[in-house]
């Protein structure tokens, strides 16, 4: 049962790092980038949930 919890840590850090440069792309303000980080890599899991749902949108579109 280890290897797929190192598995699921690993696809849960390359999600996180998807976000991250998704955040720092977006529109937002510098500040509210940097929040965002933060929440993102202090709770990594509910984190990237919440980014997920409520994070800035991209500028790109």
């Amino acid at each position: 049962m280890t290897g797929f919890g190192g598995i699921l840590g690993v696809i849960i850090l390359i999600a996180d790092i998807w976000a991250i440069i998704n955040v720092f792309g977006s529109g937002a303000s510098t500040g509210s980038k940097i929040l965002w980080t933060i929440l993102i890599l202090v709770l990594p899991l509910i984190g990237l949930i919440i980014w997920f749902f409520a994070g800035p949108r991209s500028g790109r579109a």
